[in-house]
């Protein structure tokens, strides 16, 4: 019965966000994203514990407050378009968790269990960044979504800095990647698309790390050192990938996107969007070096294990097998 409820409600926040992007009015995009609202809140709240209970109720009214603000600003078109078009980009940032309506996002982020936070962070943005893909028709919205990209970029690497707490870390590290495919989108659809193909599979794949091995703190981090290689070097060759280090196929997307805004001459945002790269970075950085520092005993790093030397030749393959063939994702 629980695997029939949970099969139930996470097909249904599919199909609401299925419905957002295919509709061609506003009230079904909205019907979409009330539905995918309903849906998401019985899966945050699976266990009957009062921190699940408390991010739930926060999710609900953020949510709540932008699809009332989507209801309202539909009220307004017929006589004031612009002022409706300006709140609807409103609505669509807070839904997106976007700056400078971000702050509600990383304190979600912590009270929620590891895999529902796999879909804030991915499948969440997708129906909210295509209503705002189609709302690029002015250059009034253009700038509007670029000075929001600036934003998260800015306030999104510096949030993470002083963080301890893995799910905020992904959290600032989440709106931080929203600025890329928020600039992306202002160039190209099939850009910002591939940006977030890219970023969903590489931050799956490093929250289904903390969530198999119940890491939720840094410190927990280093307790899981000396029993795995795989871990050992897992952990950092993710989260370099996630941060867009090459060699690594995070690299790929930014490749892109920076021969992208320097052929359309936009090189005030990506000199933005690369300084906030590189303090992400930084605090990525700060995790692996805290892991070679504390680790007690680096002998345990030669030992031949054949299960997690295969493990680890398919992490590296999985991170720099994008460089291999990128000739295949140059299309813009």
């Amino acid at each position: 019965m629980f695997l029939f409820h949970l099969m139930f409600f996470l097909s249904s926040l599919l199909i609401g966000s299925i419905i957002s992007i295919s509709s061609t009015s506003w009230f079904t995009a909205w019907i979409g994203l009330e539905l995918n609202l309903m849906s998401f809140i019985p899966l945050i709240s699976i266990k009957p514990q009062k921190q699940l209970s408390e991010a739930a109720i926060k999710y609900f009214l953020i949510q709540a407050l932008g699809s009332a603000i989507i209801i309202m600003s539909s009220c307004l078109f017929l006589n004031f378009q612009i002022t409706a078009l300006f709140f609807t980009l409103l609505a669509l940032i807070l839904k997106l968790g976007a700056a400078p309506f971000h702050l509600w996002f990383p304190q979600i982020m912590e009270g929620i269990m590891w895999p529902q936070a796999i879909i804030l962070m991915t499948i969440q943005k997708l129906a909210p960044m295509f209503l705002l893909s189609y709302l690029l028709e002015t250059s009034s919205t253009f700038l509007f979504i670029l000075f929001s990209s600036m934003m998260s970029a800015i306030l999104g690497s510096l949030g993470g800095i002083n963080q301890v707490l893995l799910r905020k870390i992904m959290a600032y590290s989440s709106i931080n990647h929203m600025a890329w495919m928020l600039s992306a989108m202002t160039i190209s659809e099939k850009a910002w698309i591939t940006y977030f193909i890219f970023y969903s599979m590489i931050s799956m794949s490093v929250v289904l790390i903390f969530h198999f091995n119940k890491m939720n703190h840094l410190s927990q981090i280093i307790n899981y050192i000396p029993s795995s290689n795989f871990i050992f070097f897992s952990i950092p060759l993710s989260l370099f990938s996630l941060g867009g280090l090459p060699p690594f196929s995070g690299f790929i997307p930014k490749w892109i996107l920076i021969q992208t805004f320097s052929s359309n001459n936009m090189y005030i945002p990506l000199f933005i969007l690369l300084i906030s790269t590189l303090i992400t970075l930084y605090f990525y950085t700060r995790i692996f070096i805290t892991m070679i520092i504390l680790t007690p005993n680096m002998k345990w790093l030669m030992k031949k294990n054949t299960i997690e030397n295969f493990n680890m030749s398919l992490t590296l393959y999985f991170n720099m097998f994008m460089l291999i063939i990128p000739s295949m994702y140059m299309i813009f």
